[in-house]
Parts: C-alpha cells; structure tokens; sequence
C-alpha cells in the first residue's frame, strides 16, 4: 500500500512535466539506489538523476556548501530526520542504518570494491555489513530500470559500474 502513494506521485509529476514540456528531475541519491531504497515508478520517477551519484552525506555537505553565505535551503529541511514519507512518523532509518556508517560501507564496497571480508576487517560490524551488501546485492533490478544519472565519480551506476541482475555468482 505505501508503494502506491509513491507511484501516484510519480505518476503525477510525470504527467505534469509531460503536459509543460519539462524533464522530471530525480532526487534519489547513491546511498538509496545502493540499497534499493525506493519505489520503481514512484519515487525512482524521472529523467535524469541529480544527486544519483552522491552518497546522502554528500547530499548534505552540498546543501551546507549551497548556504554558505545564505539560507537558499532551508535549515529545517537539512535538519529534519529523512524519510521516505510513506506513513506517519517513518525515518530512513526504521529500514537502513544511519547515513554515516552506511556510506562508509557503501563507498568502500561500490568505490574501493572491497570484498566483505576487507571491510569487516576495517571494524564495521559483521552483521551489518552482510545486511548493506544483501541490499546492494539484491537491488541491481532496480538500479537497471533507473533514469540516467549525473557521473561524478567512476563508479557511477549505469555507466560506470555495471553488473548482471541475476548473481549467482554471489551465492
């Protein structure tokens, strides 16, 4: 049910660019798309991707750098817990570990291609990695299907890191 709120405002905003002749621009950032946090046809809406690049730390150093000398972005929108607002109350992270451990594991996974065992040995719990790369591992389907993104660093999805949807591999 809450993926249906998602696609109707995917929907809509989509025919909104459409009628004016607009591109729908997507906010997802690289921490979701890594972890296949989104809907396809709602939130995963767009024409081209942003911030598809950018780890949400990042998204938050931009928003800092875009204020420096003036509140462009307002400080209760860059202060408020994120979520993917699909009910009442919902935080990011009910479902993913907080921002700051998960790009830390997401970057050395996708930028540094450490293996597991590797990025255990760096001192991030053993569980909680397993749980970030099952993610990664399971999502691929969606990151397919994805608008295309603005390239920022090598390991852009896309066009700079392409793997098969179906992983035996990793079995």
């Amino acid at each position: 049910e809450e993926n249906i709120q998602s696609r109707t405002r995917g929907n809509l905003l989509m025919a909104i660019a459409n009628k004016f002749n607009y591109i729908l621009l997507n906010t997802s950032n690289k921490s979701e798309l890594s972890t296949g946090y989104g809907t396809l046809y709602g939130d995963m809406a767009g024409g081209l991707a942003v911030l598809g690049d950018c780890y949400k730390q990042q998204v938050y150093e931009l928003a800092h750098y875009i204020n420096r000398e003036h509140e462009i972005i307002p400080k209760h929108i860059i202060q408020k817990p994120p979520s993917a607002e699909l009910r009442p109350g919902q935080k990011d992270s009910d479902s993913l570990p907080e921002y700051s451990i998960l790009d830390q594991v997401l970057y050395r996974y996708i930028e540094r291609t450490q293996s597991p065992a590797e990025i255990k040995s760096a001192g991030f719990d053993e569980k909680l990695v397993d749980r970030i790369l099952s993610l990664v591992n399971r999502n691929e389907y969606k990151r397919n299907q994805f608008c295309p993104i603005i390239r920022i660093s090598p390991k852009a999805f896309g066009v700079g890191r392409r793997v098969p949807i179906v992983a035996r591999y990793l079995n």
